[in-house]
């Protein structure tokens, strides 16, 4: 985790996209619709029902841990030429994701665990003001089945 200002996307990368939503359930199928448009129109149509779950999960996160009144979540999507990856920026720094396994009887406390079996690598960066929580997917290179 690093305590500076919103890291944006890769230092290289081949598309990019921003969009900020409000804090509300809705915006959570806009985020999940969005990304996975994105993975299809950039080629990775594979990838784009994971990528849907990945933004779904971290944008419930965001909204239900990491939201403020009247404070947008940003998701931010970036291919590059090994990952698609979906970074989600909300104004909470000081509630930081966790992953212990939730109790068999839990309702919730799964999303990040799902993330965690997608992704090929996640992180969260604390900001100075707020964090983001990112996942890349990988992608498919030449000659893997």
């Amino acid at each position: 985790m690093t305590d500076s200002c919103p890291p944006g996307p890769p230092k290289s990368y081949d598309r990019h996209d921003e969009v900020s939503y409000t804090p509300y359930p809705r915006s959570i199928p806009l985020a999940r619709r969005h990304v996975a448009k994105l993975a299809v129109d950039w080629g990775q149509p594979d990838l784009a029902g994971d990528a849907a779950l990945v933004a779904s999960e971290l944008c419930t996160n965001a909204l239900l841990h990491g939201s403020l009144r009247d404070r947008l979540f940003r998701v931010e999507t970036t291919l590059t030429d090994t990952a698609l990856r979906v970074a989600v920026t909300d104004p909470r720094g000081e509630c930081l994701p966790r992953t212990e396994p939730p109790d068999p009887d839990d309702q919730f406390g799964r999303g990040l665990l799902i993330v965690r079996m997608l992704a090929g690598r996640w992180a969260v960066e604390k900001l100075t003001v707020g964090k983001t929580v990112w996942a890349e997917l990988d992608l498919k290179q030449e000659g893997d089945a």
